[in-house]
């Protein structure tokens, strides 16, 4: 079955950096284009970049243009997000699913995020 585990969030301070990853299993990811998700407290979930199945293709949220970047690696099916610049409104669980989303029954799968805090 499909399965999607984010790691790589934690606390870090305005201007510094994180790297998430986003292993997949259960299906051909090399097959499929994958996004990056966030969502905020209190805020619906919105896509923060994209990226087509070959990795020759990405696109991004005005808001994180310049500062993120999406990548995958298709032999260890796994996706990617390196964050730099953090502020303090890119706080939000993160979620990696495919572009669409994963449907299981009548509900979207989503995996169980990480958490990404920046705060001094």
């Amino acid at each position: 079955q499909v399965q999607l585990v984010e790691s790589g969030g934690g606390l870090v301070q305005p201007g510094g950096s994180l790297k998430l990853s986003c292993a997949a299993s259960g299906f051909t990811f090399s097959g499929r284009a994958m996004s990056w998700y966030h969502q905020a407290p209190g805020k619906e979930r919105e896509v923060v970049a994209a990226i087509n199945s070959a990795g020759g293709t990405t696109t991004y949220a005005d808001s994180v243009k310049g500062r993120f970047t999406i990548s995958r690696d298709n032999a260890k099916n796994t996706l990617y997000l390196e964050m730099s610049s953090l502020k303090p409104e890119d706080t939000a669980v993160y979620h990696c699913n495919s572009v669409p989303a994963f449907v299981i029954g009548t509900m979207t799968y989503w995996g169980q995020g990480t958490q990404v805090t920046v705060s001094s």
